[in-house]
């Protein structure tokens, strides 16, 4: 077994290297050179100019601590130029995000097993899409689910699926509309003792490294990770507490939100309210995550807010 786990160090393939993708590297890359492994970064072609130069200073930064860039359109390759491209790789560690377009994850996670990659961490850096289930009103998040059961059904790919609850500067953005810190307004989601876990992606990066390094290995796991599990009240009173302010406060209840996507389908904001009210699968007790049982620190809200303002 030992020398399984070691073989499994040496090839490293990470998808994407935006906001996750940067703290999952800050992490890995450091530990897998430390084994004598290497990491692979796979990014838009666009990120390097004609002179093959990567325009990103992040990008760079990785790159000058040895990890080898590739430009690639995951979107536009198929499945079979997918497959070709991770063959080399023993494990894949998606970051992608759902920015590549409905359908991606799903033909990415077809070419991981057609390459039969050992081992895959998928892009569910979310919440619990098995609590979820189909039918959430979010179709992204229904081929999240469909992900899962493809990855159920193989025993070729060892897969690990970390869920994290929403990026905690999620929270913070106008657009998703929970709390608008220059409008002073919190609006809870379903109502005010609905809860939410939300994880930040420096410390997402820390705990993809150390669950990828864990032995013995975790292997066909759904594993939890968390920076804070709150209820909204507990959030408001949190951010008045931090702030010193005090905000304006209302409730988006489900059956409102659920009315307002009937008369406005498309918007994408209204979804994720719209799911997040519902509560299933949204969070999870402290005790049951990783951080919690390995004695991990990781960032509470108040810290992450007192930090960022």
């Amino acid at each position: 077994m030992q020398q399984h786990d070691m073989d499994a160090d040496k090839r490293v393939l990470v998808l994407g290297a935006g906001q996750l993708g940067d703290a999952v590297l800050d992490a890995l890359l450091p530990a897998v050179t430390q084994r004598n492994g290497d990491v692979s970064v796979i990014v838009s072609p666009a990120s390097c100019d004609k002179h093959g130069k990567l325009q990103s200073a992040t990008h760079q930064k990785h790159a000058d601590a040895g990890a080898t860039f590739i430009g690639a359109d995951l979107a536009a390759c198929s499945t079979e130029q997918l497959s070709r491209i991770f063959k080399p790789f023993d494990t894949v560690i998606n970051c992608m995000g759902f920015v590549a377009g409905a359908g991606t994850q799903l033909k990415i996670t077809r070419a991981v097993l057609h390459a039969r990659v050992r081992r895959y961490f998928p892009w569910q850096f979310g919440v619990n899409y098995d609590e979820v289930g189909k039918g959430s009103g979010q179709p992204v998040w229904d081929e999240q689910y469909d992900v899962r059961t493809l990855l159920r059904a193989q025993s070729t790919t060892e897969w690990v699926i970390i869920s994290t609850g929403i990026f905690t500067s999620f929270l913070f953005e106008p657009a998703f509309d929970v709390v608008n810190l220059s409008a002073n307004t919190i609006n809870a989601l379903g109502g005010w003792d609905t809860q939410v876990t939300v994880t930040s992606p420096a410390d997402i990066g820390r705990l993809t490294s150390a669950i990828y390094l864990h032995q013995p290995r975790i292997v066909n796991d759904v594993i939890f990770v968390a920076g804070e599990t709150t209820s909204y009240r507990q959030l408001a009173s949190t951010i008045e507490h931090v702030t010193q302010r005090r905000f304006t406060k209302n409730v988006f209840t489900l059956p409102a939100l659920l009315e307002a996507l009937r008369l406005r389908p498309d918007d994408q904001m209204l979804r994720y309210r719209a799911a997040f009210a519902r509560g299933d699968g949204m969070w999870w007790p402290m005790r049951d995550t990783y951080n919690a049982q390995n004695a991990i620190q990781t960032q509470d809200i108040a810290s992450w807010l007192t930090a960022s303002i």
